[in-house]
């Protein structure tokens, strides 16, 4: 049987997906983007990301990364990534995708900005 490459967590608020296998690369990172795409399908617009197994990425993995932060930002929602090894990071810097992405040291500090965004939200909506 094939191990679990990621898992998909849902709560309330938002949705967290943690990468279970040291590279997010072109094995899972497809199976990672049409997940990404049912989450939102289903109304879902805040999603966290969680490469804390993760050592390595290539592009296929950035290009899910994207995928998600997209669709977040299509349905005014938050994406957050969080548990970056130090590789990704400096990949993710590289590429300069640190100035467009939301990134946080743990789900925990994820799940505060997306509360704290969704808090604002309703705030404005209230006016």
């Amino acid at each position: 049987m094939d191990e679990k490459k990621f898992e998909v967590i849902k709560h309330d608020n938002y949705t967290v997906i943690s990468i279970l296998v040291e590279k997010l690369d072109t094995h899972i990172a497809p199976a990672v983007k049409s997940e990404l795409v049912l989450i939102a399908g289903n109304g879902e617009r805040n999603i966290v990301i969680d490469l804390q197994k993760a050592r390595y990425c290539d592009s296929s993995g950035l290009s899910a990364i994207l995928v998600a932060n997209r669709l977040c930002k299509n349905a005014n929602g938050t994406f957050v990534l969080t548990g970056l090894q130090t590789a990704v990071e400096r990949l993710i810097s590289i590429s300069q995708l640190d100035t467009v992405l939301n990134i946080e040291p743990s789900v925990e500090k994820a799940v505060d900005v997306i509360m704290k965004n969704e808090k604002a939200k309703e705030e404005a909506n209230a006016q």
